[in-house]
């Protein structure tokens, strides 16, 4: 498997982190016309027909902004209990880097209206597809024809390098600063820095910088060449995928690949080998993917992440999807290309 061809792996724009400091090279691609911006609200960007991320001038993405309810530096909440911030620090700038031709590119942050998930449901249920419905957020549709909100899930498999760079970017630093708006230290606010990279506190002046989380996901197969696959509990009925899980605190890439297959399924791994990554800003995971081999077969859910885990043959899984029985990972996921990879070819 290339690492590069995976979605949202492609390398995309110069992130030129040498411009963030000081705030000098957000103001002067704010005032030159060959900035390119692209709004970015709740995982979701706007975007026009193709799909291609809209990228608009500086002027024009205030606008619509401004139209949708602009986010800005200090994210906290206003009277009506959405996200409310002060346009008086950056006004919702992050500077994403640079193209070829030196041109800066920025995005506009929209204030997001999602509300948190009641107590008792699953945290990561806002990273998971949301059903057909009403949309969550109405005013962000304030957009002229043929621009449109899109999540970055329905999309990144679609997406060009350059395109793919920019949205991960931008929906990765729009999901920390809606996360993390006050000191981890003492719990004051903190405000916008380093061109929307850093947040600093302005009680203990102490910085804190966008998170990245790291997981394992691998592709475990047997010695018939079988691929283990499971059901996540919060999972639609019929969809499968790998097995994945979070790396914990002094874990190395590989112990963590075979702790979470023995707690999740039961089985014993082996040799572990690397495969690719894939950034996954949902909020912030960066998913390093993996080929394990097998050493036990006597596979069993552990009922809490999983419920159900099962042995597939390249023939079986063929099958199931076809039948509509499987649902498989997503075409924008390094799930998909794990999958894909053993199977050696498409799945249709």
């Amino acid at each position: 498997m290339d690492p590069d061809a995976l979605p949202l792996s492609r390398a995309g724009i110069d992130r030129a982190a040498h411009l963030r400091p000081g705030g000098d090279h957000l103001r002067a691609a704010l005032a030159d016309p060959a900035t390119r911006v692209l709004l970015v609200s709740d995982g979701a960007v706007v975007t026009s027909t193709g799909p291609r991320v809209a990228l608009l001038e500086p002027a024009q993405a205030a606008h619509l902004a401004g139209m949708a309810g602009t986010a800005g530096a200090d994210g906290t909440a206003g009277t009506d209990g959405t996200e409310r911030m002060d346009d008086a620090d950056d006004g919702g700038w992050l500077l994403l880097g640079r193209g070829e031709a030196g041109e800066a590119y920025l995005a506009r942050r929209v204030a997001q209206r999602r509300p948190a998930p009641p107590v008792g449901v699953p945290s990561d249920v806002l990273v998971h597809p949301v059903p057909a419905g009403p949309d969550p957020t109405p005013e962000r549709r304030a957009l002229p024809d043929g621009l449109t909100w899109t999540p970055l899930r329905d999309m990144g498999a679609e997406l060009s390098a350059d395109d793919a760079g920019l949205a991960t970017t931008a929906v990765a630093l729009d999901g920390w600063h809606a996360r993390h708006p006050r000191c981890p230290r003492c719990g004051a606010r903190t405000r916008v820095a380093q061109s929307g990279w850093t947040r600093v506190c302005v009680a203990d002046a102490s910085e804190h910088y966008p998170r990245t989380d790291p997981a394992v996901i691998m592709a475990v197969v047997d010695a018939d060449d079988r691929i283990l696959l499971g059901h996540a509990a919060q999972w639609a009925e019929g969809r499968w995928s790998t097995l994945a899980g979070f790396v914990e605190p002094g874990e190395s890439l590989e112990h963590a690949v075979r702790r979470e297959v023995a707690e999740e399924a039961g089985v014993v791994v082996g040799a572990v080998s690397y495969r690719g990554s894939q950034p996954w800003p949902f909020p912030a995971s960066l998913m390093i993917g993996f080929r394990a081999t097998a050493e036990t077969t006597d596979a069993r859910a552990d009922g809490v992440e999983l419920t159900e885990v099962r042995w597939f043959t390249r023939g079986e899984l063929a099958d199931a999807v076809r039948a509509g029985d499987v649902i498989p990972p997503g075409r924008a996921s390094i799930a998909r290309a794990l999958v894909e990879e053993w199977f050696g070819g498409p799945l249709s």
